[in-house]
């Protein structure tokens, strides 16, 4: 018997049957909330910051990241990520690490403490990116749960981390902003279908293993309504690593871009995936669990 047959799965997914959901029986703050803006998480499983960062400090990692976009080699790179149809560049995995400014700005106390407050212990990055959602032809997210992922893919044990994701440019109910169900943290939807080798490749382009079935997301939409990210640059979204989230596509000529940070607990550190053959790569799913300083 091996490791992960021995493990008791509290949120089994990627199943050959359908199986009903679970209600979660993880704690969504572990912590102690001392930030107005928190105080709701608990119950909605997110919260909007407005003005988390200055224009300024929106400018300058702006900036830094558009370079990072342009530059010709590093878009071979393994952890540059390319739009299906338009072949511009979707994302850019450990941005905390190929660039300064972010490097910077995930040990800001403004940043990791929102984490901590939630998390209630040390943190570390289990994943940085920026997105890119360009005009006319930017490419949404299908509705999913993050920790659905995580759990299969990557072995995190529960729901005990959180993502932050900090806008770069304005985000209006028309360019792509990200939707939330506000509640659903507190129940796991399990996914049919196994999960094929090297996943990762297809997955962060156009997700279709590990979504939930249309008629279970209609379901969580008619019992938990649907909000919705937007402010202007500078503003941010904490979410719960298991609120079912999704984004439509951009067809204004109003870019999108933001910076993606996911803090996890030191004490839910990655095992061996639950519903997957191999370890994603690193620069998806960090196994480096030094906690942030």
């Amino acid at each position: 018997m091996t490791l992960a047959e021995s493990r008791i799965d509290r949120y089994r997914t990627r199943t050959a049957v359908a199986v009903p959901p679970v209600e979660r029986t993880d704690p969504t703050v572990w912590g102690t909330v001392t930030s107005p803006e928190l105080q709701n998480f608990d119950a909605d499983g997110y919260a909007i910051i407005d003005e988390l960062l200055t224009p300024m400090e929106v400018a300058d990692i702006a900036t830094d990241i558009d370079r990072l976009a342009a530059d010709p080699v590093l878009r071979a790179d393994e952890r540059v990520i390319i739009e299906k149809k338009s072949n511009s560049v979707r994302s850019i995995f450990e941005v905390h690490k190929i660039s300064a400014v972010v490097a910077e700005l995930v040990r800001d106390e403004r940043i990791v403490g929102l984490a901590r407050q939630i998390l209630g212990s040390e943190v570390y990055i289990h994943q940085s990116r920026v997105n890119y959602m360009p005009g006319f032809e930017g490419a949404g997210f299908y509705w999913h749960s993050d920790f659905e992922t995580w759990h299969a893919e990557d072995g995190m044990p529960s729901p005990r981390a959180v993502s932050l994701s900090i806008a770069l440019t304005d985000n209006y109910p028309f360019n792509g902003s990200l939707m939330l169900l506000p509640g659903s943290h507190r129940q796991f939807m399990p996914c049919q279908g196994e999960t094929p080798d090297e996943h990762y490749r297809e997955s962060l382009r156009e997700q279709q293993i590990g979504v939930p079935a249309q008629e279970d997301l209609a379901q969580l939409a008619d019992k938990y309504g649907i909000a919705q990210f937007t402010g202007a640059r500078g503003s941010a979204l904490l979410f719960d690593s298991n609120i079912m989230h999704g984004s439509s596509n951009n067809i204004t000529p109003f870019a999108r871009s933001n910076v993606f940070l996911v803090f996890n607990s030191v004490e839910n550190t990655l095992e061996e995936p639950y519903s997957a053959l191999h370890q994603r790569p690193t620069y998806i799913a960090s196994r480096d669990f030094t906690p942030l300083r």
